[in-house]
This record gives C-alpha cells, sequence and structure tokens, in this order.
C-alpha cells in the first residue's frame, strides 16, 4: 500500500517539479474522500533552507534522510544533473533496497542513476538531457519519446508536466482508477494523457562542418514542397551521390531521407499550430502530397494524429 512518501532535496531544486509531487501526493483530500499520505520533505540537514532555481525562493526541508529508511514512495525532484551529496545517493540506494519505489521528475533521473537503480533498466527524462543520461548511464536504456516508464519500483519521467502523469500513474497502479481521477479532477489535469514528449521537441536544422553540404540543407529547408532525390542533392553540394551520402550520414546522424521527412513533420507542426489550413494542404505544402500520408509519417514522428495536434497546440485551440 501506498502510505509514506519521502521527497528527497538536493542542495537546488526546481520548484515546478518539487510542486508536482507536493500537490499529488502532499495535500490533504482526505475530506473529498481522496486518500491520505503521509508526506515528508527531506534533506541532508533539515531546517536549513535550500536554494531553488527560481530567483528569490528558498524551501526548508523539515525532515533527515534517515525518513527514506521508513517511505514506500521515494520521489526524486528535478535537480542539477552533475552535483549530487553521496549522503543522498547512500539514502536513496538504500530506501530501493529496503523495497521504496522510487520516482524520479524530470532530471531527478540523474540522481536514480547516481544511486545505480538505473543499470540494466528502461528509463526516461527531459527531452533535452535523454543524450547525457544515455552517455553518463550506459547501462541504462533511455528512451527519449515517452512521458514515463514505469520498471515496477522505479518510475521515471519526462520534463515538468510529465511528472504529472508519472504520478497520477502510480496512484492508479498502487490504489485505483477512482483516486487517481479523484486527484486529477481536483488538479484540473487528465487523469491520462496519450502521446509522448516527442510532440514537444523542436528539431533545428544542425550546424554542418561541410560549407556544401550546410547550404543545401538550408536550401532543403526552403524547398520542402518538392521532391528530390539524392543524385540531384549531391551534384547541388558539388559531391559524388555516395560521398554526398556518407557526410550526409556523419553531419546530421541519419540518411537524406529520413532527415527531409522529418523536417517536413517539422513544417507541418507549424502549420497546425499556426493556420487553419485543411489538411491535405498542410500535406501538400509539407511535401507529403497527401493527407494519407502526412498522417502515416505525422504519427510515427510526433506520437499524435495531426487533427489531434492541431486541437491541442492550434491557435484556435
Amino acid at each position: 500500500m501506498l502510505s509514506r512518501v519521502a521527497v528527497v532535496l538536493n542542495d537546488t531544486l526546481a520548484m515546478f517539479e518539487f510542486g508536482v509531487v507536493c500537490e499529488v501526493f502532499g495535500l490533504d483530500r482526505t475530506a473529498d474522500g481522496l486518500p491520505g499520505f503521509d508526506f515528508r520533505v527531506c534533506g541532508v540537514e533539515p531546517g536549513t533552507p535550500l536554494r531553488s532555481t527560481t530567483p528569490g525562493i528558498t524551501v526548508t526541508p523539515e525532515f533527515g534522510l534517515g525518513e527514506l529508511a521508513h517511505a514506500d514512495l521515494v520521489a526524486l525532484p528535478a535537480a542539477p544533473i552533475d552535483r549530487y551529496d553521496d549522503r543522498i545517493i547512500d539514502a536513496v540506494r538504500t530506501a530501493a533496497d529496503a523495497g521504496a519505489i522510487v520516482l524520479t521528475v524530470c532530471s531527478g533521473a540523474f540522481l536514480a542513476g547516481a544511486a545505480g537503480l538505473l543499470d540494466g533498466r528502461k528509463c526516461t527524462t527531459h527531452w533535452r538531457y535523454v543524450d547525457q543520461l544515455a552517455a553518463r548511464f550506459p547501462a541504462a536504456t533511455v528512451d527519449p519519446d515517452v512521458l514515463f516508464v514505469d520498471e515496477g519500483d522505479l518510475i521515471t519521467s519526462a520534463g515538468t508536466a510529465a511528472g504529472i502523469d508519472a504520478c497520477l500513474h502510480l496512484v492508479r497502479r498502487e490504489i485505483g482508477t477512482a483516486a487517481a481521477n479523484g486527484i486529477a479532477r481536483r488538479m484540473v489535469v487528465s487523469p491520462q494523457r496519450d502521446g509522448g514528449q516527442r510532440q514537444f521537441i523542436e528539431q533545428p536544422v544542425p550546424e554542418c562542418h561541410s560549407e556544401g553540404l550546410s547550404s543545401t540543407l538550408a536550401w532543403l529547408s526552403e524547398n520542402l514542397t518538392h521532391p528530390h532525390t539524392v543524385d540531384e542533392l549531391a551534384a547541388r553540394s558539388s559531391m559524388s551521390t555516395r560521398t554526398f551520402a556518407r557526410r550526409f550520414v556523419a553531419e546530421t546522424g541519419t540518411t537524406p531521407g529520413k532527415w527531409l521527412t522529418s523536417q517536413r513533420v517539422l513544417f507541418a507542426k507549424h502549420l497546425l499550430e499556426a493556420t487553419d489550413l485543411p489538411l491535405e494542404r498542410v500535406a501538400d505544402r509539407a511535401g507529403f502530397g497527401s493527407g494519407a500520408l502526412l498522417r502515416h509519417h505525422f504519427q510515427r514522428h510526433v506520437g499524435l494524429a495531426p487533427t489531434e495536434y492541431r486541437r491541442r497546440f492550434g491557435a484556435s485551440g
């Protein structure tokens, strides 16, 4: 049963991510028939104010790290990714070994990794940090596309609001749907979102060391509507087809066809957000040619259908 919740604060904390955990587990909603939690904010030195990333705000943990030993859930909100007190790392590891569930929000996954909890596990974090997380903890499998990953006794979530999804998921899993829905209703949020964090990621044109390739990418970005072949692009870059294909992968990390599709999806996202063009017209302007092809690639890249993306992110949404 999920009853005792301990939130661990490092020397600097992110207020929103900390607030997410407080909102789900820290407020007394028992008068509404919702579950109550023994909620404790913990730090290395209880009673000592800790800085936040928001200027002018400090938070003072009331409890010490010893509370983690008795917790059913240890929550790790976002914090700097490269600076952790060894005492916190040891306390988190000990709590996990004793059977506590560990839940991370955003960059809190790095603390879980420092405690050795990511090795051999699937996990996620904010899309800005996924490459760093994978590089620092190569024994982990980092999924950059999801809002959260449930590994049983370890739940990791992506950036900011994805922490709400992870917390409500845990309540649903451990206590039931009625409790999760009741908390979500009080928070005025969706009890369960679909899609993933792919829908929030921008994909700018990469900087290239090859001048010919750089100018070709810039030209392609301005001419997405037209069909293109590798031979044509190689000639524009003053390279042989073989050399162009090899340098393209080396510079961008992907093939010309995949890169072009991703840029077309990115432009389609812009059109869906900023215009009320019919879907077929969006498909034509983005270079897909048909609404069916747009829907296919958009769903694969973004995790949402174009119409649903427009409903959520469009100017009139």
